[in-house]
């Protein structure tokens, strides 16, 4: 078990640097939103590769993110039964979660996602919308994403089984950890060598 907790906490450390760099992209796109308006309404300018890229870097995001967002649980829960129980009984049930619902849905999307990403690379699939962009970058983000939450999912039910065994600490225990936001600014901070 000591083997799998350091994979575990490996895949943590990669889900940690992909997180604190896709925080960085939601400056880019907060910009990229900012400039096409400007653009518009000041030149009357617009570009559907501006607001494409916008919606590839959402994307990026939403889909990059999950296995962050995992990671620090910060996941909708409705936990109508599993507030009432024990941090065991709570294990318990995320275990049965991760093995029966999240890896089989994020396995079955990575590998369906993965022909429809294929198929757009070999035809250089471009947008539909005049002077758009080209479309496989994006759909190669649903199947890379998927892949990331699959290992954190693997990492999180390693993590479960090592509380239950009393090897590590109740990773769900929530202490204050700082909003996607508050660590923008801080890493912004940290850029400008204030901190």
């Amino acid at each position: 078990m000591n083997g799998l907790l350091k994979l575990s906490g490996l895949i943590d450390a990669l889900t940690e640097r992909v997180g604190k760099a896709i925080i960085w992209l939601v400056l880019v796109v907060t910009l990229i939103g900012a400039g096409n308006a400007l653009m518009r309404y000041t030149f009357n300018f617009s570009s559907n590769a501006f607001l494409e890229i916008q919606w590839y870097l959402f994307s990026a995001i939403f889909l990059l993110g999950a296995g962050y967002t995992l990671l620090r649980n910060e996941h909708v829960r409705i936990d109508l039964i599993a507030g009432r129980l024990s941090r065991r009984g709570q294990a318990w049930i995320d275990i049965f979660g991760i093995i029966f619902f999240l890896l089989p849905m994020a396995v079955a999307i990575m590998y369906m996602s993965w022909p429809i990403f294929l198929l757009a690379l070999h035809s250089n699939e471009q947008s539909s919308n005049a002077g758009g962009l080209t479309v496989w970058p994006v759909r190669l983000l649903v199947p890379i994403g998927f892949f990331l939450l699959v290992l954190q999912g693997i990492s999180e039910l390693i993590k479960r089984v090592g509380f239950l065994q009393g090897l590590c600490p109740d990773t769900t225990e929530k202490g204050h950890k700082p909003t996607a936001e508050e660590e923008l600014v801080l890493a912004i901070k940290a850029q400008k060598g204030e901190l």
